[in-house]
């Protein structure tokens, strides 16, 4: 893949150095020339080209996310008598006078 990109770039220079050197040709020509035909095609192709590894980075990230999520809540869970103490009562009982 690099390879592709390296010489499209390279044919494109070409073509940018003909265009400033001959004698119809201008400077300016010769830098729109390399943009249009170089830079934006293989940054076009590069960026559409890496799509699919970008997913999988994606939701390689969301999976190791989720993964610690779900270790972090387990390591705090704590059993209900893992204490060894009586459950409390959170309002104490209220005698009725007879």
């Amino acid at each position: 893949m690099h390879l592709v990109v390296i010489a499209w770039l390279y044919v494109a220079l070409m073509m940018a150095v003909a265009e400033a050197t001959n004698s119809n040709g201008t400077v300016l020509g010769a830098v729109f020339t390399f943009l249009l035909y170089g830079l934006a095609p293989v940054a076009l192709v590069v960026y559409l080209m890496a799509t699919p590894a970008r997913r999988r980075a994606i939701k390689e990230r969301e999976a190791a996310e989720r993964d610690a999520a779900i270790r972090a809540a387990a390591a705090h869970s704590i059993a209900p008598d893992a204490g060894s103490e009586a459950p409390a009562d959170p309002v104490a009982p209220v005698r009725e006078k007879a």
